[in-house]
């Protein structure tokens, strides 16, 4: 069986956001660039574990990016990647990646898509159907469970209210989040290994990129904690019908 996992590096967690050029463009200046944690803790994660059932198990990675990306692709191969490929091109529009991911999954004829349901920075969580579509291809969303009997998979995904289990033919494209799997951390045999896997750089196919940026806001700025003495509830009364908001 053959599995492409799709990761893509994301500014880290505790990152400062800031922007340029009037708010225009994201500063990545400063910034700790890591694997898009749906993309690592559970897409890849489960693969592995696929991969441990039947050792014949084909791990590849794919990633629309510069050679900047590169460090996040090796982590991704030190904790279980067969090998990698990197499309050579810098875009932030969810179909031009779609359509670069879709082609190199078309050449591959591989088995199963995996993607994670959405990336930290953008949210867009649309990736994963555009990519099914363009393959034409079954697609689950928001797997919580992943079990795989032959060329049968068997998901459970989230629903309004409770959960959905579907079962599937091989192949066709998940998007994952928690539940999958449970995170891993790279050993030093996998980050030694890592160093000589292989590495593929592709130019990207033409694609149309739809989405433009006419500017970034920053949350507005929390307001001051109001404490109010325990021996005037009168007063914590008079603040939540006048004060607080309702959310």
């Amino acid at each position: 069986m053959k599995i492409l996992v799709c990761i893509s590096k994301t500014p880290d967690t505790t990152a400062k956001i800031a922007f340029t050029d009037n708010n225009t463009k994201f500063d990545t200046g400063g910034v700790q660039w890591i694997i898009n944690p749906y993309d690592e803790w559970y897409c890849l994660v489960r693969a592995i574990e696929l991969k441990e059932a039947d050792a014949s198990t084909v791990i590849h990675l794919v990633t629309i990016a510069g050679a900047d990306a590169e460090p996040v692709i090796r982590k991704a191969l030190a904790l279980g990647g067969d090998e990698a490929i990197r499309v050579n091109a810098d875009s932030t529009d969810s179909f031009y990646i779609a359509s670069q991911i879709s082609e190199i999954a078309r050449q591959g004829g591989y088995d199963l898509v995996f993607t994670g349901k959405e990336t930290i920075d953008y949210n867009g969580s649309s990736i994963g159907g555009m990519v099914a579509e363009f393959l034409d291809l079954p697609f689950v969303s928001h797997a919580t469970k992943f079990e795989l009997t032959g060329t049968n998979a068997t998901i459970t995904r989230e629903i309004e209210g409770g959960e959905e289990v579907c079962e599937v033919t091989l192949p066709l494209v998940v998007s994952c989040q928690a539940g999958v799997a449970e995170q891993r951390i790279p050993n030093m045999r996998g980050i030694m290994a890592a160093r000589t896997k292989p590495l593929k750089v592709v130019e990207p196919v033409t694609a149309d990129s739809l989405t433009s940026y006419i500017r970034f806001e920053l949350p507005p700025a929390k307001a001051g904690v109001k404490l109010v003495p325990a021996d005037q509830p009168e007063e914590l009364v008079r603040l939540l019908h006048e004060e607080a908001k309702a959310f």
